[in-house]
C-alpha cells in the first residue's frame, strides 16, 4: 500500500498556490512531491508515520526552491509581475492542513489568505519568510513542524514568520481594508462607471492616492510601472475601454472575492481585475493581462480538480 489517500492533494494545492502565486507552478510542485513519494521503496514508505505530513513537507521544500529561482526570473521580467488569478473559488482554495475546516472563522481566514492583495504582499517576503508565513499563519503548523522544512531551528522559523508579518503590516499601512473583500455594491459602481466611460464617476470610486498595477507578461501592452493617482488610474482604464470597442466588463469572483472580468465580443477573457479597498474607496487596482495567466479563465486549464 502507498499509505496516501486521494484527499491530500487539496491541502497540498492550497498551500503551494499561496506559496508560489501560480497555479501551474503549484500543480508542478504537488506532482513532483507525489513522484518522490512513489519513488520511495515500500519499506521506506511504511516507515513514514504520517504520509500527509511527509507530502506537505516535501511540497513546501519544492516551493522554497521554486521561489528562489522564481525571484531571479521575475527580477529579469518585462514590466510588472502579479500572481496568477484563480477563477471563482475552486475546491482546493479553502482546504486546511487536515482538509476543509469546520470552523467558519477558519474558512474565512483561509479564503482571505487567497486574496490577490494578500498574495501581492507575500511577494515582498523572502522565500523562507513566505513559506514560514503560509505554513504557520495560514495553515496553523507549529514552528517545530516548520523547522525541518526550512532546515532551521524552531526559533529561527518563528523569527521568519514574525518578519513576514511585519512586512505584511508595512505593505498595508494606511489601508485598513487591505486584502479584505470588496463589497459587491462597490464593485458594481466601479464597473458601471468604467463601462459608461464616465471619468468623473470612476474617479469618485477611487481613493485620491489610488494605484494600479498591470501585468502584461511582456506579451501584451501594459504600463511598465505602477500608475499612481485616482485620475491617472481612471484615465488608464478608460483608455483601454476606448481601444477595445467591443470590451464587455463582467462581474465575477477573483480568488474568491468580488472582481471584474473583461472580455471581447467573442467571450474571450482579455483581463482579470482585482480591487483593494481602504476607507470605503478603491485604493488599488490589479490588472492581469498576461495571456498565460488567463488560460483557465478561457477554459484552457482546470482548477481544483485534484
Amino acid at each position: 500500500m502507498s499509505g496516501v489517500r486521494g484527499d491530500e492533494r487539496g491541502p497540498l494545492m492550497a498551500a503551494a498556490y499561496r506559496m508560489l502565486g501560480s497555479v501551474t507552478d503549484a500543480e508542478d510542485a504537488v506532482q513532483e512531491a507525489y513522484a518522490r513519494w512513489y519513488a520511495l521503496g515500500d519499506d521506506r514508505r511504511r516507515d513514514v508515520r504520517v504520509p500527509a505530513a511527509w507530502l506537505m513537507t516535501t511540497v513546501s521544500r519544492i516551493c522554497l526552491d521554486t521561489l528562489r529561482s522564481a525571484r531571479v526570473r521575475r527580477e529579469r521580467s518585462v514590466g510588472e509581475w502579479l500572481p496568477e488569478p484563480v477563477p471563482g473559488s475552486p475546491t482546493w482554495t479553502s482546504c486546511g492542513a487536515n482538509g476543509v475546516p469546520d470552523d467558519p472563522a477558519e474558512q474565512a481566514a483561509l479564503l482571505g489568505s487567497l486574496d490577490l492583495a494578500v498574495l501581492v504582499v507575500m511577494e515582498t517576503m523572502s522565500p523562507a519568510e513566505r513559506v514560514a508565513f503560509v505554513l504557520h499563519d495560514v495553515f496553523s503548523y507549529r514552528y517545530e513542524e516548520i523547522s525541518p522544512v526550512l532546515d532551521r531551528t524552531a526559533q529561527a522559523c518563528r523569527q521568519l514568520a514574525f518578519e513576514a508579518r511585519r512586512k505584511a503590516r508595512a505593505a498595508s499601512a494606511g489601508n485598513t481594508d487591505y486584502g479584505g473583500r470588496v463589497p459587491p455594491e462597490v464593485r458594481t459602481a466601479f464597473r458601471l462607471a468604467w463601462e459608461a466611460g464616465d471619468l468623473t464617476a470612476l474617479v469618485r470610486q477611487l481613493a485620491p492616492g489610488a494605484g494600479a498595477v498591470v501585468d502584461g507578461g511582456g506579451l501584451v501592452s501594459a504600463p511598465s510601472e505602477p500608475v499612481r493617482g485616482a485620475r491617472e488610474v481612471a484615465g488608464m482604464l478608460l483608455a483601454a475601454r476606448r481601444r477595445q470597442a467591443d470590451l464587455v466588463i463582467d462581474e465575477g469572483e477573483v480568488n474568491g472575492s468580488p472582481g471584474l472580468v473583461a472580455r471581447d465580443a467573442s467571450g474571450a477573457v482579455l483581463a482579470v481585475v482585482a480591487l483593494g479597498m481602504a476607507a470605503g474607496a478603491v485604493h488599488q487596482v490589479w490588472v492581469v493581462r498576461d495571456p498565460r495567466k488567463l488560460l483557465r479563465w478561457n477554459g484552457l486549464g482546470r482548477v481544483g480538480t485534484g
